[in-house]
């Protein structure tokens, strides 16, 4: 085989390329008398937005681990670029892992980020390592041999374009596309959706214990009662479903993913939420009594009290709903940005003067008050806004990191 080439200003050139043996070639005779024109590479590069994924898994508490059957110096320089594999963090391959004592894993398993040329049997090693340190594991895969791990996983997540339907029925959810920033969307999306659950459980169960203590504390006192069944069952509807609701429907918070994950066994009052749960209710008993004794003094009748308590216990649940919007303080995440829960206490804050200033009233056994009541009354309704913000601020309601 014979080639021309020429340069500028000279003659052409000849070079000849022959074989010793044309059937059978052998690699010295293939690669004489060759010149080197380039290289060519090929390389499959992550997604631009897996590296900001990455980042937030690990500001979320999240120690993102690659499992590959790739060579250990390609999966190292690619997890090394992503943020994955940090300064101090390990890569070690399937063979070496073999090698390991399930003592030797478990204590070296949080310092390793990177398996490469890994079995089967291998994957299903990792993911039990770090459940037997008590962490809720995710796993993601995509073939047949990852069935078994994705099964042994907490979560297991299997790819739905690429994976196999061995992955996906050994899984419990699928990736739609195949992207691991899909994934940390979804853990946001979970944090906010629990967090949402805690506040709509708090709210609730801070407004009935109230009503609870207000009645008790009542005809234990005074053998009165401040609110009639009637009464209780119109807040129990009003003011505690439609807000309830709405609060459920609050939007994800911009720091959710600046906290640590909660342990296996955490429950949902952790973090203080059962001790304010009795304190929020203890406050709304007092300042509903409080309503209800001033009512009947000055009205000099019990339906003058029963009035006072029902607009103060009923509308300061519609001022408590936001107030538990969030740890931090209403004022800084806006008062007023979670529309639903606004359009919410209108219908509430209509339902009860509606019987309130209307000649439905009398079916609730209700009275007009004078008007000074009624200002007082406004005071006594502000005053869960009040303590709730003087509570975020010093730190009796602290919000997680």
């Amino acid at each position: 085989m014979c080639t021309r080439s020429a340069t500028r200003g000279t003659a052409p050139r000849k070079s000849c390329l022959s074989f010793t043996s044309s059937s059978n070639p052998t690699s010295e005779e293939l690669e004489d008398g060759l010149t080197l024109l380039g290289l060519v590479g090929m390389i499959d590069p992550p997604r631009p937005e897996a590296k900001a994924a990455v980042a937030t898994c690990r500001k979320a508490g999240i120690k993102p681990v690659m499992i590959t059957g790739d060579h250990v110096v390609t999966a190292s320089a690619i997890a090394k670029a992503l943020g994955i594999m940090e300064p101090g963090d390990r890569a070690i391959t399937g063979a070496e892992l073999d090698a390991m004592t399930d003592e030797t894993l478990d204590r070296e398993v949080k310092n390793i980020s990177v398996y490469a040329r890994v079995s089967p049997e291998n994957k299903i090693r990792i993911v039990k390592a770090w459940q037997r340190k008590g962490q809720v594991v995710s796993m993601t895969g995509d073939g047949v041999n990852d069935a078994p791990a994705l099964k042994a996983a907490d979560i297991g997540c299997a790819m739905g374009i690429t994976g196999t339907d061995v992955a996906k029925g050994a899984s419990d959810m699928t990736l739609t596309d195949d992207n691991f920033a899909t994934i940390v969307d979804a853990v946001r999306e979970g944090r906010g959706i629990y967090a949402n659950i805690r506040k709509v459980v708090g709210f609730l169960l801070g407004t009935n214990i109230g009503e609870v203590i207000t009645v008790f504390a009542a005809m234990l006192l005074w053998h009165k009662t401040p609110l009639v069944s009637m009464q209780l069952l119109w807040i129990n509807l009003v003011t505690d479903s439609l807000p309830a609701i709405a609060l459920g429907m609050e939007a994800v918070e911009s720091d959710v993913m600046d906290r640590k994950p909660k342990p296996k066994d955490e429950g949902i009052f952790a973090h203080g939420l059962g001790v304010q749960v009795v304190l929020q209710g203890l406050m709304f008993a007092l300042l509903t009594l409080i309503g209800f004794v001033v009512g009947e003094n000055v009205t000099g009748s019990p339906a003058g009290g029963q009035t006072m308590a029902f607009m103060i216990l009923s509308l300061s649940q519609i001022v408590q709903a936001f107030n538990m919007r969030s740890e931090h303080s209403l004022f800084r995440i806006g008062p007023f940005s979670n529309h639903t829960l606004n359009w919410a206490a209108l219908i509430s804050l209509a339902l009860v003067c509606l019987v309130l200033f209307t000649p439905v009233g009398i079916a609730f056994g209700l009275v007009t008050l004078p008007w000074e009541l009624y200002l007082l009354g406004l005071g006594l309704i502000l005053v869960p806004l009040l303590v709730m913000e003087i509570s975020k601020v010093i730190g009796l309601i602290r919000h997680r990191h």
